[in-house]
């Protein structure tokens, strides 16, 4: 099994040591555009494999993609990260033409890779990645909503005063800070539902806190956050390499489920060895699916952006 993470940065760096660490490949390689980098970067996680104790051979490269030949899984962090003050609509037009490059040179040396979007905006990178390509659907996954159900079970275990382990809640539609859906309605604490321990006000919180978790994040950093998407996409690799068939809220292509067309959007899916395996179908109610159909047009507002570069 070889997997390739391009973008060495904090995201990418971070996503490749969690993969080292879990043993999920024989072979990584860390790819980046600036020079030395995923070199250096690959080198420095090397030195832990004593102290870890992993096998996996890391290996860096500065943009030589015939060193990702036959990759399995290939995942795309590369492109500007999001500053403070800056929306993922922003970033379009400076990310789409990095995605889709990566996108193609991956393909041209791995024709049968898993593709995995990280880049921001990842509901329309993630689109456009699949455009591009036009590998089947199954085949391109973006990342954001695992991200955003860890953090949703993050602030709900902060609310209960529990561990998130013992939390079962996700975050569909758009991963933006007013596009995603926390769906605390469905969320349960070792089976009971979370309205169980907390009122409507405190629901209300949890699912406010949870939309605007990266841009909190960014403000306090002055970049994005790197740790947990880094772990959030590993934890994506790990049920595909192992075909776990595990349960993920995942940016995929919509042919009708959940009443919406042509679109790439954050719905629970399970990951396996082929890729995203099945939507699994929540049966929104009224008021989720309108809020489901609003973030989709919200979506479809930025994805309506490719076409004018």
């Amino acid at each position: 099994m070889k997997v390739t993470v391009v973008g060495a940065g904090a995201v990418g760096a971070t996503c490749a040591d969690n993969i080292a660490r879990l043993a999920l490949c024989e072979e990584l390689v860390l790819l980046d555009i600036k020079e030395g980098i995923a070199e250096g970067k690959a080198i420095d996680m090397m030195q832990t494999s004593a102290l870890l104790g992993f096998d996996t051979k890391i290996s860096g490269s500065t943009n030589d993609y015939t060193k990702t030949a036959n990759s399995d899984i290939a995942v795309i962090t590369s492109g500007l990260p999001r500053k403070p003050g800056m929306t993922r609509e922003e970033l379009i037009g400076i990310n789409a033409g990095i995605v889709k490059g990566v996108a193609e040179n991956i393909l041209k040396h791995s024709p049968n890779a898993i593709i995995i979007i990280i880049s921001n905006p990842m509901d329309t990178m993630t689109y456009l990645a699949l455009q591009a390509t036009g590998l089947p659907k199954n085949r391109i996954i973006g990342m954001g909503g695992a991200l955003d159900s860890a953090r949703f079970k993050y602030y709900l275990s902060t609310a209960i005063g529990c561990s998130p382990n013992d939390l079962q809640g996700f975050v569909a539609g758009g991963h933006g800070d007013t596009t995603m859906i926390p769906l605390t309605r469905l969320a349960t604490y070792q089976g009971a539902p979370v309205s169980n321990y907390l009122d409507e006000a405190a629901l209300k919180k949890v699912a406010a806190d949870t939309m605007v978790g990266g841009a909190t994040l960014t403000g306090l950093l002055g970049t994005s956050a790197w740790y947990a998407p880094g772990a959030a996409c590993a934890a994506m690799v790990k049920s595909i390499v192992r075909d776990e068939k595990k349960l993920f809220t995942c940016c995929v292509k919509l042919d009708g489920e959940y009443g919406q067309q042509d679109i790439c959007i954050g719905v629970p899916v399970t990951l396996g060895k082929n890729g995203w395996e099945k939507i699994i179908d929540y049966k929104l109610n009224e008021e989720e699916q309108a809020a489901f159909n609003k973030s989709a047009d919200a979506v479809r507002s930025m994805n309506s952006v490719l076409a004018t570069l």
